[in-house]
């Protein structure tokens, strides 16, 4: 599984140093094995007893490492949260207008998304059917806190003239949201056939247009 920074594993409860190795190995190795099982069965749901022959263990062992298949969930929705918040923080401090940040935000979820198509069902919901739905509230919580950034990324285009005065800055945030989304939708729903970033590039050109003054 191809990501942005770290491996899954890496996120969540971080290895300290009363930890052994081997767990902390065991553990990453479970997160993959489950993100690896959500790519090779789009649609279906994964039980514990799947992942446990996938990794080579028993059922038993896999909860002497997550005490439940949510926390297996919670482990990767951290990393998703780690590995796209964290490059955005970087993107803020390298791009200075709104339209740059905001180009480069919405294709590093694209690109995320199409590199990790498993996890690509958890962010979409499709992976969270029928499981705890805490998990499902999490997800809306990650979505709510990415079109967050957004709009804040927005009003300070407005304020340097990036955007018209009086923008309905929420109301573009959330479109933008949407086109994204649409297009991550889009790839769990053909089984990953239409990938994220085909034909974005002439797709932010639209938007472009129509959300930022003085673009091309």
């Amino acid at each position: 599984m191809q990501t942005t920074t770290e491996s899954p594993g890496d996120t969540s409860e971080r290895e300290t140093s009363s930890t052994p190795p081997g767990k902390y190995s065991r553990r990453q190795q479970i997160l993959e094995a489950l993100a690896r099982e959500l790519e090779k069965s789009p649609g279906k749901r994964i039980t514990t007893a799947e992942l446990a022959r996938s990794v080579g263990v028993s059922e038993a062992a896999l909860y002497r490492h997550f005490a439940s298949k949510a926390k297996m969930f919670d482990a990767l929705i951290e990393f998703i949260e780690d590995s796209i918040f964290g490059i955005i923080n970087r993107i803020l401090e390298e791009e200075s207008s709104a339209a740059a940040r905001c180009e480069k935000i919405l294709g590093l979820l694209l690109g995320f998304t199409e590199r990790n198509p498993g996890i690509s069902r958890i962010l979409m919901g499709d992976a969270l059917v029928g499981e705890n739905e805490r998990l499902r509230i999490r997800i809306n919580q990650f979505f709510d806190r990415f079109e967050m950034q957004l709009k804040q990324v927005l009003r300070e285009g407005e304020l340097h003239g990036e955007l018209e005065k009086g923008s309905p800055v929420q109301a573009v945030a959330n479109m933008l949201l949407a086109v994204v989304e649409g297009r991550m939708n889009g790839f769990v729903r053909s089984g990953f056939k239409y990938l994220p970033m085909d034909q974005w590039r002439a797709q932010w050109k639209l938007v472009r247009r129509c959300t930022f003054t003085g673009a091309d």
